[in-house]
């Protein structure tokens, strides 16, 4: 297994000030443009990860720690985001996104110690998970949805690059 705290850490400490880097102060056409109709926008994956951070990641932490396999984790909208029509900015989405994920990671060091990471839950699709995996998940959740913000921005272009589309990977769809 590749899975080390400390360097789940290293990621899970970065991934906010790396997205302020990245988006604040960027115009709304980098922010509101999507890949087509059902899919979403920067702003739209930043609102996301505010709602991981809230619902999805510390509760199921505490769930195996304190229910283990006896009850289902709480159940995570993954769609939650999009039910909040006011609009705010990215940077005051990045400043509760920031605010919340150092949060939890005070509260993941407080409460989860390296004999704790074979404990088990019980994911509601899933079944029986491990904390480690969930652990893993996080930093992997945090990678996809960096590796979905800058594709959605790339996608922008798409009819811009001409011809030299056939040498840039990021707008080859699958």
């Amino acid at each position: 297994m590749n899975f080390h705290m400390h360097e789940a850490f290293e990621i899970l400490e970065r991934t906010p000030e790396t997205l302020e880097c990245f988006l604040s102060g960027l115009s709304e056409g980098w922010l509101h443009g999507n890949e087509g109709e059902g899919t979403w926008n920067t702003l739209e994956v930043v609102e996301h990860l505010v709602e991981a951070e809230k619902h999805n990641w510390i509760p199921r932490i505490a769930s195996i720690l304190a229910e283990g396999e006896n009850n289902p984790f709480p159940v995570f909208d993954r769609y939650a985001h999009l039910k909040d029509t006011s609009e705010r900015t990215v940077e005051e989405a990045l400043s509760e996104f920031r605010a919340i994920r150092m949060a939890n990671i005070s509260k993941l060091r407080a409460v989860v110690n390296p004999h704790d990471l074979e404990k088990t839950g019980m994911h509601p699709e899933f079944g029986v998970v491990k904390l480690r995996e969930l652990l893993s998940a996080w930093v992997v959740h945090d990678f996809t949805h960096m590796v979905q913000m800058v594709r959605v921005m790339a996608e922008r272009y798409r009819a811009d690059v001409g011809p030299w589309s056939a040498y840039l990977g990021i707008l080859k769809r699958s």
